[in-house]
């Protein structure tokens, strides 16, 4: 018997949630309307990390392009990252620090973006802080 709500259980990604997660973190790299390879290897590598098998990373991107072009909202990805393990909300969120700060600097949109997703993602103003600080000391900016 197939069991649709296996990953769920087990508070995983599932398949299509990968797609999600990365249409976010896309969508953070394309809000500065400059989408680069340094930060699509971030969304990679945080995709790996959480547990995308690397065989499948090419077809999730592809899949988050598509989802993140036609999507007009970013509910639609949060929703994905809220059900996640709070360690792994904490990568993504690292991840959409880092991807903001590959370019030495955040703008207005990016600062905004990531206090829009505080409250959607249920994630408090100091774990917020803290993270962006750790990642801008990663980066030594």
């Amino acid at each position: 018997m197939i069991s649709f709500f296996k990953n769920k259980e087990k508070n995983e990604p599932q398949d299509n949630s990968y797609s999600k997660i990365a249409a976010l973190l896309i969508h953070a790299a394309k809000i500065d309307e400059a989408y680069e390879k340094k930060e699509e290897d971030i969304i990679k590598e945080t995709l790996i990390d959480l547990g995308a098998p690397v065989s499948e990373i090419d077809k999730i991107m592809s899949e988050a392009i598509i989802v993140e072009d036609n999507s007009n909202q970013i509910l639609d990805f949060t929703r994905e990252v809220k059900n996640v393990p709070d360690s792994d909300k904490i990568k993504i969120i690292e991840s959409l620090w880092k991807i903001i700060y590959s370019n030495n600097s955040a703008d207005i949109y990016e600062t905004n973006l990531m206090r829009r997703l505080s409250g959607l993602l249920y994630v408090d103003a100091k774990t917020m802080g803290d993270l962006k600080l750790k990642v801008k000391s990663e980066l030594g900016k």
